[in-house]
């Protein structure tokens, strides 16, 4: 099964970095750090372009706001070496659950297991 998962890793770009962003990686990459889900974090040396490598699969909103400042040069230093505050009242960050099990369903929602019981509504139907 490992030489299975490289195989993916380097052919497609939705299970980490293709082949060609790993050499980049190698060749002009500088490591600036990792998140709490282990992607890794890199610019060049210069410090001109910003990239991340994703650990698992390719998905924007797995990026904390930390990190999404900093890659898109609204920070300058990264959140390793000076991390953001964080007021008390924020809740952590969560990638985007949409299309997933997991996604909201709000009370009465065909998607839920049990459906609400609605007594407060009653269907219509034409005469």
């Amino acid at each position: 099964m490992g030489i299975l998962n490289t195989l993916l890793r380097a052919v497609t770009w939705w299970n980490g970095a293709t082949l060609n962003t790993l050499i980049y990686t190698s060749r002009k990459g500088v490591k600036v750090g990792e998140d709490e889900q282990g992607n890794t974090f890199y610019h060049t040396r210069d410090g001109k372009r910003r990239w991340v490598i994703f650990n698992g699969e390719a998905e924007a909103t797995r990026v904390s706001p930390d990190w999404h400042g900093w890659l898109h040069h609204t920070f300058k230093e990264a959140p390793t070496d000076r991390p953001l505050p964080h007021k008390a009242w924020e809740k952590p960050h969560i990638e985007n659950l949409t299309g997933t099990a997991l996604a909201y369903a709000p009370a009465g929602s065909i998607r839920r297991e049990v459906p609400a019981d609605r007594r407060d509504y009653e269907a219509w139907s034409p005469k």
